[in-house]
């Protein structure tokens, strides 16, 4: 099996010929990857911009805290700058007898508290496992951001396809993506993600209240997936 984190990484080039490469993040990015996503995700993600959720520290650590499983990827420029991350994760099969936790409870910031209230919502009502019964291991695709100044380059795409590559090095069969974002879903839907699950705004609900009403096209949270069809593994999703 090869080390994704010593292959050579993708290189192409944008429209102003300046080279980017699509590589592992690494823990030294950390406070890179944290100050991109303060500039443009937080600012651009649909239920973020309709919440107004401004600073938010468990924000910033929720979405961190995915880069210890070391599968997570960064568009780079010849400068080092950062232009793109697709931040991902790996998710295991729950024990039967298993209760998730209410993320939700836990948090003191009340904006960002909805946005969980929304995930623990979709976690109670949809099991993604059920769908692939053989599998233990799948790769959940968290956040894709793209710097704005370089977006409509297919960034987000290369991203895409630099995980998957992750994926069949490392026999992991499906890649499961919960969207927010209409965009974000267009792009993955003409990578060859479909539609499992489909939550509309309008219909989640909390005291018979709509909680989230992000701008159209913003009108669901849809849960996207793609599976690697030719790979082999065993009931735990490896070789």
């Amino acid at each position: 099996m090869e080390n994704i984190s010593k292959a050579a990484p993708l290189i192409t080039q944008t429209p102003n010929d300046a080279a980017f490469t699509i590589e592992l993040i690494t823990e030294e990015d950390t406070d890179r990857v944290l100050e991109m996503l303060k500039t443009y995700f937080f600012k651009d993600e649909p239920i973020n911009t309709f919440l107004n959720i401004g600073e938010c520290k468990e924000l910033e650590e929720f979405s961190l805290k995915c880069l210890k499983d070391n599968c997570s990827y960064k568009a780079v420029t010849k400068d080092n700058e950062i232009i793109g991350v697709f931040l991902n994760s790996l998710i295991h099969r729950p024990a039967v007898d298993a209760v998730p936790e209410k993320a939700a409870d836990d948090c003191e910031h009340p904006k960002f508290k909805k946005v969980l209230g929304l995930m623990d919502y979709i976690e109670e009502n949809f099991n993604i496992f059920d769908l692939y019964p053989e599998t233990d291991v799948i790769l959940d695709g968290k956040i894709v951001s793209v710097n704005t100044n370089y977006r409509g380059m297919g960034i987000a795409g290369l991203l895409t396809e630099k995980t998957l590559q992750y994926m069949r090095n490392h026999n992991i069969p499906v890649m499961h993506v919960l969207c927010t974002s209409h965009y974000s879903a267009r792009v993955l839907e003409k990578l060859g993600f479909h539609e499992v699950y489909r939550l509309n705004y309008d219909d989640y609900k909390v005291n018979d209240e709509i909680v989230l009403k992000p701008s159209e096209p913003h009108v669901a949270a849809r849960i996207l997936v793609k599976e690697i069809a030719d790979l082999k593994t065993n009931s735990n999703g490896k070789a």
